[in-house]
């Protein structure tokens, strides 16, 4: 019991982790009687369309330290952000360290807080792809292997800690953060209808990203993806809000003759990064979104769109056996034909795993008011085996 509110440090550097931390900086600060929410931005995506937009369209409070690290290799990042983080852990000495998601930030922050004696909770904990070769995986083995509380998106995750030797006390399924933003900023997105201002029409277009690395930085990969995506498409306008590392490989292998001039021009449309209302607003009247990200496959399920994953695995399983993802690969003829048959389908009803109903924040406040002090919670723990 600390006698006076839970100091809670949270920490953001990409994209991502805006739309988790969000939710808790909102329930937080509902409830000062109970937390002092401090937010770290350590910069790891430093770009204003990466970043400051987001925190504009989610309603984040300004982030009382900035750490700044900017872009390097994955030890340089990692580096940046544990120099930069340990004097404000040192200042602050939170209570407890919330970090969320699988980026270097993520992974920097959990050892830094570990290293000094803090207690450390990782929201989305347990997802796993078993594939060591992508830098999340290294990021959430090893931050799910430090944290005192790991929250959890959905059963298999539990699962997945259990069987890794996690005490069950640790586990807390909660549900989805990145759904708690969505339900909360949808009516939004859908009143902004961005694909109006593009001269589109609903379904009458489908989304993609692509920024991860197998995919971007080979030259014959990038090549071989956006044309497949773009000959399945058959004229149909796809909408690429374009990473500006996949930005530079394309201008780098000299790709941009894949791309029209036009949003309505049928075929690849390249955009600069946009914000996340805008960005949920294109998604949401989508006929399909097609991407290698983690979180959109999870958006496209509660949002009833069929998702095409570009990779050969997901540490999102659910949302192929509960939702409307289905994993293409990255082979030209596998792509196509997922491409096609995501674009043949009609619009499917939203598809929401347990827990998935906006109330992840409330939940993991829950359990760390009565865990960290808390007096007067009522709020009872959810172990894995709830």
């Amino acid at each position: 019991m600390t006698g006076r509110p839970i100091r809670v440090l949270s920490i953001v550097g990409a994209r991502p982790n805006f739309m988790k931390v969000a939710p808790i900086a909102k329930v937080m600060a509902a409830r000062p009687a109970e937390f002092e929410h401090v937010l770290v931005h350590t910069g790891q995506h430093y770009d204003a369309r990466m970043s400051d937009a987001f925190f504009s369209d989610l309603k984040m409070p300004a982030p009382d330290y900035h750490l700044g690290v900017g872009s390097g290799s994955h030890a340089e990042q990692t580096a940046a952000v544990m120099v930069g983080l340990e004097p404000v852990l040192v200042e602050t000495r939170p209570d407890l360290l919330m970090v969320v998601g699988d980026v270097n930030s993520t992974l920097a922050a959990a050892i830094t807080a570990k290293k000094l004696g803090l207690k450390v909770a990782h929201a989305e904990a347990g997802l796993r792809s078993y594939d060591m070769a992508m830098p999340e995986e290294i990021n959430r083995r090893c931050v799910d292997a430090i944290s005192d509380e790991l929250f959890t998106t959905d059963r298999i995750a539990s699962k997945t800690l259990l069987g890794e030797g996690v005490a069950e006390e640790q586990i807390h399924f909660v549900g989805n953060l990145m759904i708690d933003s969505l339900t909360a900023h949808l009516p939004a997105a859908e009143a902004m209808a961005h694909w109006r201002t593009m001269g589109l029409a609903p379904r009458g277009y489908a989304t993609l990203t692509l920024h991860r690395p197998s995919n971007v930085e080979d030259r014959n990969s990038l090549k071989g993806l956006l044309e497949a995506v773009r000959e399945a498409a058959g004229g149909l306008p796809v909408i690429f809000p374009i990473h500006p590392r996949t930005r530079a490989r394309v201008e780098a292998f000299g790709l941009q003759d894949l791309f029209c001039t036009t949003p309505d021009g049928g075929g690849l449309f390249a955009t600069e990064p946009l914000g996340y209302l805008e960005f949920l607003s294109l998604n949401r009247s989508s006929r399909a979104v097609i991407t290698d990200s983690g979180g959109l496959q999870e958006e496209a399920c509660v949002l009833g769109v069929p998702c095409v994953t570009l990779r050969e695995n997901t540490e999102r399983p659910i949302t192929v056996s509960e939702g409307t993802n289905r994993i293409a690969g990255v082979k030209p003829d596998a792509v196509r034909a997922a491409v096609r048959e995501a674009l043949a389908e009609t619009s499917g009803a939203a598809r929401r795993p347990e827990k998935w109903d906006g109330r992840a924040a409330e939940r993991i406040a829950d359990i760390i008011a009565q865990k960290y002090g808390g007096e007067g919670s009522t709020a009872s723990i959810e172990s894995a085996a709830e």
